[in-house]
């Protein structure tokens, strides 16, 4: 199963809402389990998707958390599946 880790850049101060809309998203999308954290450091937040396919993540990725108010910026770094063994 596709695993990937997204990082994230917020405004400051909307970590916490920022967090409530990703989890609402996730909470809605079938074949996927999730962690989501607030952090300290150069990124705000962490999220840690597995879905049943790629395909599923990138939709994920690209039409949903991408698209949150008052998302800055995202690093998203793929598991290389292979080393999971």
């Amino acid at each position: 199963m596709p695993t990937t880790y997204i990082l994230i850049n917020s405004d400051l101060g909307s970590d916490v809402e920022i967090i409530q809309k990703i989890k609402q998203i996730l909470d809605n999308e079938n074949g996927i389990q999730y962690e989501v954290q607030g952090v300290y450091g150069v990124y705000d937040i962490i999220v840690k998707i597995t879905a049943d396919s790629m395909d599923l993540l990138r939709s994920i990725i690209t039409n949903k958390i991408r698209k949150i108010d008052k998302v800055y910026s995202t690093l998203t770094m793929m598991v290389i599946e292979e080393q999971e063994r």
